[in-house]
């Protein structure tokens, strides 16, 4: 520890406008966990991994968009047959968004599956992942793409194989 004391603040609220306002005044000041109610907020700071009946990870099927293929588990993913070298982040980013090609995906579902936590109103380590995934997609020759919808998420565009 640095010895820095470092606020940190929480807000359970049923009523959006209540958490949109705590984040807003509350921005500058450090970190900010907002949630509507406390099962939410247990979930946020307890996480609970759903193990298979052997007492392991379950493990998650590949998926398939076209000519992409995002296996989570494997730690693989290929486009056109050929491995493209990302991180565990970016493959999980990669994975939720190809599960459902053409559908936007809001900042909030994405830090839910991705993260595993709540969106705390500030994207920026969401932009910074996806700017990285889309670093290394344009060097993908007629590589997928991820697209933003302004002020509500992402959403991944596969072209024809």
């Amino acid at each position: 520890m640095s010895g820095v004391d470092i606020p940190f603040v929480v807000c359970v609220s049923a009523d959006v406008s209540v958490r949109e306002r705590v984040v807003r005044r509350l921005d500058d000041v450090g970190p900010v966990v907002v949630c509507a109610d406390l099962a939410e907020l247990r979930a946020m700071l307890f996480p609970t991994v759903p193990l298979s009946a052997d007492g392991a990870a379950p493990e998650l099927p590949p998926v398939r968009c076209g000519d992409l293929v995002v296996d989570a588990g494997g730690h693989l993913v290929s486009w056109r047959g050929d491995p493209l070298a990302l991180t565990r982040l970016e493959r999980e980013l990669l994975a939720r968004l190809a599960g459902t090609p053409g559908a936007v995906w809001s900042y909030e579902r994405i830090f839910g599956s991705v993260w595993g936590g709540a969106w705390l109103g500030d994207a920026a380590i969401l932009h910074s992942a996806v700017k990285r995934l889309r670093r290394k997609l344009r060097a993908v020759s007629g590589g997928p793409q991820v697209q933003t919808v302004r002020g509500v998420g992402y959403r991944l565009a596969v072209p024809p194989g």
